[in-house]
């Protein structure tokens, strides 16, 4: 069986333009009739949504410090389903990971080399000419297992400065592609906010930026040459599901302020038999009646207090839900949302479900950001006490209090450095601010 074909468009830092640049690729092709699948390295929730409205597609996380081999093919393998190939946006900086010694460090460089896919480099040459050219050598010799075979120069101020860069890259590095020269163009960045990037949902005029992106694209890469570099993984299998089902009936919180949920821990759970329905909190709507668990991912609660704090239909379908002893999980922004209240940046208090002893604050903010290793502390529908988790944590919030007893996970970070008792469980509610990306 041949590996599914695909490319890495990764970037040397944050900010180069790669998420714009991904997101005209994926339109563009779709444009042409071809099918290409989104993935998006690491732990994000947001690039994600995007992804998906540019290309038609859904978009899978694809992360080798927190996924098994066997998983990451089998996730390769789903994604790659029907498709060209798989264009995989990478995180952060072409190089950069977690601080590990050894071993997997999720980064964009571990995953092209584990699955052995090209890298086309996203290269930022607004305040800079020649020395593009060393920036190039540089990315494209640091890993002997990481092949850069192309490279996209972006935010080109004309034809001389286009012309100056090319002539670099290309005596520094002959054996790598320059697929396009995409120029400077003003309205083409995407609002950010504490964590990351707008959500798509709540973008207005996203789909006037993935054309005008696409159009960009269109006129100034070679897509052709792009699609050639594209090499079948060296990872295959089949697909496996991330964790256990929370029940056989499972309704899943969905809208601006509950939107961060993998694709593949839902499909995975459908894949194992359970039946998923979908609720807005910020509608007033409630679990439905007939369901043994709820899910409440992660989000932006605290952007949504008084609505949330308002929803008596959301509230109260928590509480009837654990009255009649479904299972409730709420990851990070649901974890808040299961607790007593949530302050504001400005310091006001919006109560929330009332069903964990815990009140988070988000007036003192204080980063805390990511991966994390977790033991189970007790019992639950993802797994008996003692069973180990990977997953990522990446949020502001403070706990302003908090029950002490009864923590849901014991955990540690990507070095293993213990960092206590995480989270809560009181009966069959239970969460964390860990986002749980695979047991």
């Amino acid at each position: 069986m041949t590996g599914i074909p695909g490319l890495v468009l990764a970037a040397p830092a944050t900010g180069s333009g790669k998420t714009t640049a991904t997101l005209g690729l994926l339109r563009a092709f779709k444009r042409q009739g071809l099918a290409v699948a989104p993935a998006k390295v690491g732990p994000d929730y947001i690039d994600p949504a995007f992804h998906a409205r540019a290309s038609g597609r859904s978009c899978f996380n694809l992360d080798s410090w927190a996924m098994r081999p066997p998983m990451l093919a089998g996730l390769i393998s789903k994604a790659g389903q029907d498709c060209a190939f798989i264009l995989a946006e990478g995180v952060m900086g072409l190089f950069d990971g977690a601080p590990v010694a050894q071993g997997p460090d999720g980064s964009t460089a571990d995953l092209a080399a584990r699955a052995g896919w090209p890298v086309v480099l996203v290269l930022d040459a607004a305040r800079m000419g020649a020395s593009a050219g060393a920036v190039l050598l540089g990315f494209a010799n640091f890993r002997a297992d990481v092949r850069v075979a192309g490279v996209i120069l972006n935010r080109i101020a004309g034809p001389g400065h286009q012309a100056m860069v090319e002539r670099a890259c290309r005596q520094a590095c002959p054996e790598v592609a320059i697929l396009g020269a995409l120029p400077r163009v003003e309205g083409l960045s995407l609002p950010s906010r504490h964590l990351g990037l707008v959500q798509a949902g709540e973008h207005a005029d996203l789909e006037r930026l993935i054309e005008r992106a696409a159009d960009l694209v269109c006129d100034h890469v070679d897509l052709s040459a792009l699609q050639a570099l594209a090499a079948p993984s060296l990872l295959q299998g089949a697909f496996e599901s991330p964790l256990p089902p929370l029940g056989q009936r499972i309704a899943v919180a969905r809208d601006d302020a509950f939107a961060f949920a993998y694709p593949a821990l839902l499909d995975g759970w459908k894949s194992q038999g359970a039946g998923l329905s979908f609720f807005s909190p910020l509608a007033g709507e409630g679990p439905v009646a007939d369901a043994d668990a709820v899910y409440l991912p992660g989000g932006y609660p605290e952007l949504h207090g008084p609505r949330l704090s308002a929803a008596s239909g959301f509230l109260g379908g928590l509480t009837a839900a654990a009255e009649r002893g479904a299972w409730i999980f709420g990851e990070c922004g649901g974890f808040m949302a299961l607790g007593q209240a949530i302050i504001d940046a400005e310091g006001r208090s919006q109560s929330m479900a009332g069903l964990l002893p815990l009140v988070t604050d988000f007036q003192n903010r204080q980063l805390h950001l990511g991966y994390r290793q977790a033991r189970l502390k007790a019992d639950t529908p993802l797994g008996r006490a003692g069973s180990r988790f990977r997953g990522h944590e990446f949020h502001y919030a403070t706990v302003q209090s908090q029950d002490e007893g009864g923590s849901l996970f014991e955990a540690w970070d990507a070095k293993s450095a213990a960092l206590g008792g995480m989270g809560l469980i009181r009966n069959r509610i239970f969460g964390s601010f860990l986002h749980l990306i695979a047991d």
